[in-house]
């Protein structure tokens, strides 16, 4: 693990970066020896800089649900990182452009709690039941830490990635809430526009072959940290399309059928 003064120095780094809206070099290439375990509490301390600013955490992402994202990046299971307040953008309104420094949009399906859920041995049935509705979610992701290396170009590693918050910068919820039995999640489809061009289609299948086992996932693995889910928690239970680049006046328009869509635009 990286010495305590280490960790905190880095997270520092990451909350002036995303305030500055610029990007850092690996943190991973300064730091050889960096696990997925320095990346995780290099996160919480810098979750404890944004919550001293008077943010709050309203939820959890969950990163890497698909078997060739784990392959890319070299692990065998998802990451996660909280969803701050300040992430959450209205559905159908203009967000401004400048609050992101690269934005990528991924279409999820998003899982808002209606009572805990705490691990160890919480189930994808106790994500059904615990569960008040699902809907449809576009995520912008966005990276304080470089994707690939201004000079070598090397690809960043997971760890830089789950200590960059996994990458997560905006939440839009939007659609139809559903309770979680009231369709097959696994067979939610969408279709991602952007300026009225389809870019990606997908299934909610591809996030572990059903988008509640993320969920039960995220509950046991913050368990050993005396962690859980809270009821009213926004959980992002992961992408099932590619992330697509957008630039200032794009807007973006994801089509979940029966389920109803997602819009907003950057402004």
């Amino acid at each position: 693990m990286l010495p305590p003064d280490t960790t905190q120095a880095l997270a520092r780094e990451l909350f002036e970066a995303r305030r500055e809206r610029r990007q850092l070099r690996h943190f991973s290439q300064r730091h050889p020896q960096m696990t997925v375990d320095d990346g995780y509490a290099i996160q919480r301390e810098w979750v404890k800089l944004e919550q001293a600013e008077g943010r709050a955490i309203k939820g959890r992402k969950i990163g890497l649900t698909s078997r060739a994202m784990q392959l890319s990046s070299q692990i065998t299971e998802p990451d996660y990182a909280p969803l701050m307040d300040d992430m959450f953008f209205e559905q159908g309104g203009d967000i401004p452009f400048n609050r992101f420094i690269a934005p990528r949009v991924e279409v999820e399906l998003a899982f808002v709690l209606g009572r805990p859920l705490a691990g160890p041995g919480v189930t994808l049935f106790d994500v059904l039941a615990a569960t008040e509705y699902v809907c449809p979610a576009l995520e912008i992701i966005d990276a304080r830490i470089e994707q690939f290396d201004r000079e070598t170009r090397a690809p960043r590693k997971v760890f830089d990635t789950i200590s960059d918050f996994a990458a997560n910068a905006g939440i839009v919820l939007g659609g139809r809430p559903v309770r979680p039995d009231a369709v097959d999640l696994r067979w939610v489809g969408a279709m991602l526009f952007k300026n009225g061009v389809i870019e990606e289609t997908g299934l909610a299948a591809g996030v572990l072959n059903h988008p509640a086992t993320g969920v039960a996932w995220l509950a046991n693995k913050i368990a050993p940290h005396d962690e859980r889910l809270n009821a009213a928690d926004v959980v992002l239970a992961g992408s099932f399309t590619r992330p697509t680049p957008a630039v200032a006046g794009d807007s973006l328009h994801a089509d979940y059928g029966p389920l109803g869509t997602v819009s907003f635009r950057f402004a």
